[in-house]
This record gives C-alpha cells, sequence and structure tokens, in this order.
C-alpha cells in the first residue's frame, strides 16, 4: 500500500487539512488550503488548479502546514490572505509562527 506523505485521513470526516503557499515566477505568492498536499501542487502546476495560477509561470511550493479540520483550515487561509507581503513572507522564513495565528483564531471566535 503507497502512503501518502500528507494525506492522513480515511474518511472526509476524518480528514486533515494543510495550508500551503506557492511563489510565482512573479513573485507573487498564492494561498490554499487542501488535505493532500502532493495532489493539489500537482494540479496546480498542471493548469488544473486554481485559474488564478494557470499561464503564471514557474511555481513553487514554499510553505506547508497542517492546520487540522476543515473549518479551521479556511479561517486559516482568509487570515493569511489579508497579511502583506512581508508578513507572509516572515512565514515562509520561520520568523513568524503559524501557531500564533491560530492561536489568534481561537481568540476571534
Amino acid at each position: 500500500m503507497k502512503q501518502e506523505s500528507h494525506y492522513i485521513a480515511n474518511t472526509a470526516a476524518e480528514a486533515v487539512w494543510y495550508l500551503y503557499m506557492i511563489r510565482l515566477e512573479n513573485n507573487h505568492l498564492y494561498t490554499g488550503i487542501t488535505t493532500d498536499i502532493d495532489r493539489r501542487f500537482t494540479e496546480h502546476k498542471s493548469g488544473k488548479g486554481a485559474k488564478y495560477l494557470r499561464g503564471k509561470g514557474k511555481m513553487t511550493l514554499v510553505f506547508t502546514d497542517k492546520i487540522g479540520d476543515h473549518s479551521t483550515a479556511l479561517k486559516m487561509e482568509i487570515r493569511i490572505k489579508k497579511m502583506s507581503k512581508s508578513e507572509k513572507e516572515r512565514l515562509i522564513n520561520g520568523d513568524r509562527n503559524i501557531r500564533d495565528e491560530l492561536e489568534h483564531l481561537s481568540t476571534d471566535m
């Protein structure tokens, strides 16, 4: 049986969600969520993912982190998308901790 490196769950109810960021050739950052990072990144590279990424040239997966359930992942995705580019770069470089952002989500609810 082949093991998936980024997919842990057996059913949709148990799915573990991940947040990821892709750096485009023009240095823009795209943020998304998925239950399977390898599959989703392959979809993006083949033009079957988000329309925003089609025709943008070379893509590099620069950040991934396990978030948890779908609801939390959606909230985190929105939070990250609202960040400035420099704040996102701090996450990518490890100068800012995504766990701190998750804690903020808990207090914002």
